[in-house]
């Protein structure tokens, strides 16, 4: 454990991965309290001279609001219209901030089937590397407006795991609305108790998972859990935290125990 503690507050590359339910108020509005907090969290990591990756939902909760439809059922191409609506005013609103902490914010669309192993992996993983030089901060959404995956499944937890893979990052984080995985479901269950360390993807870790999911977003923990198995098999640690409070993102990296820590399967160097 203590390696484990050491190699997190050591990391270099880090990919912070945000909910839709955490900067997206239920009323759709977007939660700038916690936006302009979290910025402000990965501007100060990147003036450490860190490599820092937001990997953001909520295009489509934003655009919402904005286009009065409150109804949970729309269709795919409505979700699909809605992301390219609500991406232009997430990029607005995330450049805004970011400038203000004298960051360059860059925006990367990309689809999960990216890790294919040829030209349009390296190509991404060029395109990461070379804003890495640039000192820019890249802000990732999946493109919905060409790929249904996500709107249906995923709330970017998945493509997370796959940008932390891609860019061989030292930590994935991902920030969302519970505190970590729990042994049951704490919304239904008082005595639920939060697990603090997860070692390996077993049954009962998919279990505990349930299927718990808000009105706003389309991930649940079971998408946590597959994007832990993705960086437990590359070997990168993932930590699930409360977003509510983006400082946990520095408590983790000062090696306080927040959340749950996922793991990774072995010691050494990443793959790849």
């Amino acid at each position: 454990m203590t390696d484990i503690k050491s190699r997190i507050q050591s990391a270099e590359t880090i990919v912070v991965k945000v909910g839709t339910s955490t900067i997206i108020r239920p009323n759709g509005k977007m939660n700038l309290m916690i936006m302009e907090k979290m910025v402000r969290v990965l501007s100060d990591l990147k003036n450490q001279g860190k490599n820092v990756i937001l990997v953001s939902s909520g295009a489509i909760g934003a655009a919402r609001a904005k286009m009065g439809l409150t109804q949970q059922s729309i269709s795919i191409p409505e979700k699909q219209a809605l992301a390219a609506l609500g991406q232009l005013n997430l990029m607005f609103i995330y450049s805004k901030i970011f400038r203000e902490y004298g960051q360059t914010a860059s925006q990367v669309l990309l689809t999960k089937d990216v890790l294919d192993g040829g030209e349009r992996e390296q190509n991404a993983r060029n395109t990461f590397k070379t804003l890495f030089k640039y000192n820019s901060i890249p802000i990732v959404n999946e493109n919905d407006t060409i790929s249904v995956e996500q709107i249906q499944f995923g709330d970017n937890d998945t493509l997370s795991a796959i940008v932390a893979v891609l860019v061989k990052a030292d930590l994935l984080i991902l920030l969302s609305d519970i505190d970590g995985l729990y042994n049951k479901d704490p919304n239904n269950n008082a005595d639920a108790e939060l697990i603090h360390v997860v070692h390996g993807i077993t049954e009962d870790i998919k279990i505990a998972g349930g299927s718990s999911h808000n009105d706003l977003g389309t991930g649940g923990m079971k998408t946590k859990i597959a994007a832990a198995q993705i960086c437990i098999e590359q070997n990168i640690p993932m930590i699930i935290a409360n977003g509510d409070d983006p400082y946990n993102i520095n408590r983790v990296l000062e090696g306080e125990e927040v959340g749950t820590l996922f793991m990774p399967d072995r010691k050494g160097v990443k793959n790849g």
